[in-house]
């Protein structure tokens, strides 16, 4: 599997000081992006999600089940080097500091893929870095797929329904020995749920499966982002909590950039969000809650991001309870070692 040795033409955090001004410009991503989420850090609004496959108007928000909504004054377009904002105050709330974690996808709104039972609207993927966003109306009956475009297994999906309101939908490959019973929501704190078939008959190099439960029905629309395991770029794991403040180690094979953890075997603890932008030095301690308005918090250390993985420094239960079973998504800001034998090092 060839290396991605520059990890921040695929994936990118930036951080920004709102103005309320129009036509606000965000630079400094490194790339157009397909995906961003976007969250204010000093205050509570929602966070917010737009992708060039639904459209920069079309805005959807990970703490919450509602449908997708349109903002003309949200996210405007996806440039060249980041993004331009209107008038929102969600995202552009004059003195407000935010954060903003970019994806690139494969170019444009993609277009339809025909390998699952019913072929996607658009399907949008980048295969070199392992990033797919599809939109899709469910058709057909029992165990119906959909096509990603990847060229690999995913690890990662996270659906939600623009149409409807429904949780946030999460498959990780190691919630379980069989994942495709397993499911977690995005928009909650809840424990690892299972039900029978949630994920139809799993995934495979080019598609995904979905069942029925979990808010997954015919005649739907959803949007999917499938996200397949690169060399020196992401991983997609598992761990278990020693409730020490020297805490499990987690190889990544990379620095990492930006770190999700949630725990699986208890309800009530938040998904924990960590990034190399808000914390520029260990320890990496400034968490955001995708599915919880409140404002970023850095009461305990969480975290230290190492030049191979990363290390708890916790006994919170969100991220390192003793015996607790946690899963993790991470993203690289350089790989151990590039092609041009440079080490990464620890911040």
């Amino acid at each position: 599997m060839a290396q991605i040795d520059k990890p921040n033409l695929h994936f990118n955090t930036v951080t920004y000081t709102a103005t309320g001004n129009d036509n606000l410009a965000i630079t400094g991503v490194d790339f157009q992006p397909y995906l961003t989420w976007i969250k204010e850090r000093s205050s509570t609004s929602s966070h917010a999600w737009w992708d060039a496959v639904r459209g920069v108007t079309k805005k959807i928000e990970s703490d919450n089940d509602q449908v997708e909504g349109t903002d003309a004054t949200g996210l405007k377009s996806f440039d060249s080097d980041g993004f331009t904002l209107g008038t929102s105050a969600q995202v552009n709330h004059s003195g407000v500091t935010n954060v903003a974690w970019n994806w690139l996808a494969g170019g444009g709104q993609g277009s339809a893929n025909s390998d699952g039972t019913f072929a996607t609207t658009y399907t949008s993927a980048n295969q070199t870095a392992g990033f797919s966003i599809s939109q899709f109306t469910v058709s057909g009956s029992g165990n119906v797929t959909f096509g990603h475009g990847l060229g690999a297994k995913p690890k990662v999906v996270i659906t939600k329904s623009t149409s409807h309101t429904t949780n946030w939908n999460v498959y990780h490959e190691d919630l379980s020995a069989s994942p495709e019973n397993d499911y977690l929501y995005l928009n909650t704190s809840a424990a690892k749920g299972t039900s029978t078939d949630v994920w139809g008959d799993g995934m495979t190099t080019s598609v995904v499966g979905l069942g029925v439960g979990i808010g997954v029905s015919v005649g739907r629309t959803y949007v999917a982002y499938c996200f397949a395991e690169k060399k020196g770029y992401s991983k997609f794991g598992s761990y278990t909590g020693n409730g020490n403040a020297n805490g499990t180690f987690v190889y990544t094979g990379f620095k990492p950039a930006w770190v999700l953890i949630k725990q699986t075997s208890a309800s009530g603890e938040e998904w924990q969000l960590l990034d190399n932008k808000r914390n520029t030095h260990n320890p990496t301690n400034t968490a955001l809650f995708p599915s919880d308005t409140a404002v970023e918090n850095s009461g305990n250390d969480r975290s230290d991001f190492l030049s191979n993985g990363f290390k708890l420094r916790s006994t919170s239960g969100g991220v390192n309870a003793s015996s607790a079973t946690y899963i993790y998504m991470a993203f690289a800001e350089n790989p151990i070692v590039g092609s041009n034998n440079v080490a990464a090092v620890a911040k």
